[in-house]
């Protein structure tokens, strides 16, 4: 998850145009290509946050979200809390 994403290189593997494969991803998955890796980052942060010690640094970082600013932004847009929040609730 910590490497960048590619939608043109995602269409070239799959033999697509980029607009059919982002109608196509659309259609699959309920969202764009381009949001699901981010989805899927936050997943993994959560993941991370509920089962280690970690840094919300080293957390961000393995979770391809770049710094603790953008771990805590993206985390609170798309789960309505904190990271530290949702640790502590895993803490009890």
């Amino acid at each position: 998850m910590d490497e960048p994403l590619d939608l043109d290189g995602w269409a070239r593997t799959a033999l697509m145009s980029r607009r059919t494969l982002t109608r196509r991803f659309r259609d699959r998955t309920g969202t764009s290509p381009q949001r699901w890796p981010l989805q899927q980052r936050v997943d993994h942060a959560r993941l991370l946050l509920e089962s280690t010690d970690d840094t919300m640094d080293r957390i961000a970082a393995d979770a391809g979200l770049g710094t603790s600013v953008n771990l805590r932004h993206h985390f609170h847009r798309l789960l309505g809390t904190t990271p530290a929040a949702h640790r502590a609730l895993f803490r009890r």
